[in-house]
């Protein structure tokens, strides 16, 4: 269910031509090119290395330590953790943010999975149990937490009962969730396992509508990037691809200091650090979104649910 473990690998070349390809995108909506805007503008600019994980892992830790009383803190080292393949350490992190914010579905869930990640004999810990448990009695929709108690169902022989969950979780699934995909297979591969007809239901069951606060800003009727602006992403050399990424989002943070109220682009840079595989500065940009727009909070956290931002 977790996009940040798919993220934890880096880019591929076509990965950064998709992401250069959104901001592109997001240019037509806001009208004009922020991509030429904001790219580096000499050598020695695109040149500057950006900091390497250990660094920013660092950075929270560090971050803990001068604020250990801020629940943002915590979950952001524990997001970054378990990016890295920590996931021992990633719960402990979580743990203390739970402390300090035991309302947020969202980080008893991300607990949840981070005690399951870390266990090396139990597929269902109980305490990672305990902490879905706590998750739904907080917010009954919280689609991760709603996952891994159907697994709970199948690693107990239920399988029926699993594969009825799952289908209950596609059915409120926004369309294009980052785990539509990866439930799919899912109830197809148990299913397979113990020889219960799913492809009918499968084929018939399909995600539902957006609501309007979680239709992306790609999605407004916005002319998007023509087939010679891929082509130009896609072919330009690993490094240089990255600066430009870089350069993009450097520009959209400076312009989003310049405008704070442009609720588009704080969802263009949590879309990009999540690409990036930045899944602790996508929180942060979600948080700095609704500090700064405190009546799109509900915008800001849809999409941010839709991109799997940790703690949305």
């Amino acid at each position: 269910m977790s996009e940040s473990k798919k993220m934890a690998g880096g880019m591929t070349r076509a990965n950064g031509a998709i992401l250069i390809a959104a901001f592109l995108l997001l240019a037509g909506a806001i009208g004009y090119a922020i991509w030429r805007d904001s790219a580096p503008g000499s050598d020695d600019a695109a040149a500057q290395p950006t900091a390497a994980p250990s660094d920013q892992l660092a950075a929270l830790e560090a971050r803990t330590r001068s604020e250990p009383n801020s629940a943002d803190a915590w979950m952001q080292l524990g997001a970054a953790r378990f990016d890295l393949g920590n996931f021992g350490g990633a719960a402990t992190a979580y743990e203390k943010a739970v402390g300090l914010s035991p309302e947020s579905a969202g980080l008893w869930s991300a607990l949840g999975e981070a005690r399951v990640m870390a266990s090396q004999s139990d597929p269902m810990p109980p305490a990672a149990l305990r902490a879905f448990d706590k998750a739904i009695a907080l917010d009954p929709r919280d689609p991760r937490a709603r996952y891994f108690r159907a697994v709970k169902k199948d690693v107990g022989g239920d399988h029926q009962g699993a594969i009825a969950d799952w289908f209950a979780l596609l059915e409120d699934t926004p369309q294009g969730a980052p785990w539509e995909a990866d439930l799919r297979r899912t109830i197809e591969q148990v299913g397979a396992i113990h020889k219960i007809e799913v492809a009918g239901r499968l084929a018939k069951t399909q995600a539902r509508p957006l609501t309007p606060n979680e239709i992306p800003v790609a999605a407004r009727a916005i002319p998007g990037p023509s087939r010679s602006d891929m082509e130009a992403a896609s072919q330009l050399p690993k490094g240089q691809q990255d600066a430009m990424i870089q350069g993009m989002v450097d520009g959209l943070e400076t312009k989003l200091k310049a405008n704070p109220a442009d609720v588009d682009r704080w969802i263009m840079l949590m879309r990009s650090r999540m690409t990036l595989g930045e899944t602790a500065k996508a929180a942060q940009a979600l948080k700095d979104g609704i500090a700064a727009n405190p009546g799109a909070a509900g915008r800001l956290k849809a999409q941010a649910q839709m991109l799997g931002v940790p703690g949305a």
